[in-house]
């Protein structure tokens, strides 16, 4: 990281960071569930998200277990 630039992470990175695949992150992406991006690159192919790694953190501590079903009862 460079003097006074901000880094972002792109979908690669977002999954990496929380031990998800990438498939995944964009299907989250796409329904919804992750938090809004820190920044948006527009260009000729589509938009590029980048979040902060602090963001990326926040939301990583603050999701529903993992496969936990709520719906059962004994």
């Amino acid at each position: 990281e460079e003097a006074g630039m901000i880094m972002y992470l792109g979908a690669q990175a977002f999954a990496a960071r929380v031990g998800l695949s990438v498939n995944t992150i964009r299907s989250y992406l796409a329904k919804g569930l992750l938090p809004d991006p820190d920044a948006v690159i527009v260009t000729a192919s589509g938009e590029l998200r980048g979040w902060l790694p602090a963001t990326i953190d926040q939301w990583a501590s603050s999701r529903p277990g993992r496969g936990a079903r709520t719906d059962l009862t004994k």
